[in-house]
């Protein structure tokens, strides 16, 4: 052997050694993105790698200048991300969507392009199955909007636009449409815009072609009025639709009709003690990947309520335990359903809590991480 070659074997016992290493570490860290929602250079994404066993967030980058960066998506591959930027968040001007490129499990976020949102308060994201879609919902304007992914990973201008209408009860909250969230379904088939403003579940078909929604019908399914549908999400096993409702602080339960993208109400239950008399409202739900636990946060009581989901969809309290934070805002499910993450946006931090998975039940891991204004949270795992 001559000494190049053991110079190249010796290199590569090192490296191999190294890696060895290193991979089950890294592997054991999921990459956790978190949005600010401030101004200026102030408005960013923080990057961590989480630490399961301990629950600490290692703060590995930040992207700053993504003003009012409220909401985030991650494309189904992970080589993408989206985030909502506003110079002036529900001013007068339409807000932006931004398409960056993820430099692999660094943090480091590279901006590809923006477009317009068409509308303000631009408030919710969500990247179809296929990574070739991205829908928004727009809250002070009450619209949604689909644009084009490009082989980038860049966006399109608009490929589809629907306006709300309508209004509710609540006359300080329900004057017009609020769209609040859009989801699209496990098939990839349909997608469903939480509308605060109406008490509407409005439905549409995707064309994840073309990008395009259409008005399904029926265009819509009412929850209870003065309910203020906020967030939604389906059920892990595709057969059911659960709804936090911010003005009545609860989870409403539905049925879920595949073929028809159709939806029938089961149940309502309450996100507060029965005691509790102030002001509350009710922001973000998040499952756990074995659909055994769901979780639903107060803002105001700043809790998050946790539910043990029977066999037939229906929810049952397990307990509600404090945020550790003012404004709980989102919710996020990390290391196999074993984490669950929470940021209080208006408290500055974000806490993580371990889910005992027998029972549900959620404790605190450690003191929050400080952050400022935590506003979305998004899991690679």
């Amino acid at each position: 052997m001559t000494k190049n070659h053991m110079r190249l074997f010796f290199c590569c016992l090192v490296g191999a050694m190294f890696s060895q290493s290193i991979s089950p570490t890294l592997a054991d860290e999921p990459l956790i993105f978190i949005s600010s929602f401030a101004a200026g250079q102030d408005g960013s994404i923080h990057a961590y790698n989480l630490v399961p066993a301990t629950g600490v967030l290692k703060p590995i980058q930040q992207t700053p200048g993504v003003e009012h960066a409220f909401f985030m998506a991650i494309s189904p591959d992970q080589k993408y991300l989206y985030s909502i930027h506003a110079q002036t968040f529900s001013g007068s001007e339409p807000e932006q969507v931004a398409a960056y490129a993820l430099e692999g499990r660094t943090g480091r976020l590279k901006l590809l392009n923006r477009q317009s949102t068409r509308g303000t308060a631009s408030c919710y994201l969500e990247v179809d199955a296929k990574g070739k879609t991205v829908l928004v919902a727009n809250y002070t304007t009450g619209n949604v909007a689909s644009f084009p992914v490009k082989e980038d990973g860049s966006l399109a201008e608009a490929a589809s636009f629907f306006q709300h209408r309508g209004s509710s009860i609540d006359p300080a909250r329900q004057k017009g449409p609020n769209a609040h969230c859009i989801v699209v379904s496990p098939d990839n088939r349909f997608a469903f815009a939480a509308d605060l403003g109406i008490d509407q579940i409005v439905s549409y078909r995707l064309d994840a072609a073309t990008a395009k929604l259409s008005v399904n019908q029926p265009p819509y399914v009412k929850t209870g009025a003065g309910f203020g549908p906020r967030h939604l999400t389906f059920s892990p096993n595709g057969k059911r639709v659960y709804v936090i409702n911010e003005l009545k602080s609860s989870i409403t339960m539905f049925d879920y009709d595949a073929a028809a993208g159709v939806l029938t109400e089961r149940q309502t239950i309450s996100t507060l003690p029965a005691e509790f008399t102030g002001t509350s409202h009710c922001a973000d739900l998040k499952f756990t990947p074995d659909g055994r636990f769901l979780y639903g946060t107060n803002r105001g009581h700043d809790s998050i309520a946790a539910y043990r989901v029977a066999d037939d969809g229906r929810l049952t309290l397990i307990d509600i335990e404090p945020s550790l934070g003012k404004g709980p805002q989102n919710l996020a499910i990390a290391a196999n359903g074993t984490l669950l993450l929470c940021a209080n946006m208006p408290g500055n931090n974000a806490a993580i809590f371990r889910i005992d998975g027998k029972t549900g039940r959620l404790t605190s891991v450690g003191d929050p991480h400080p952050q400022l204004s935590p506003a979305c949270i998004k899991v690679l795992p």
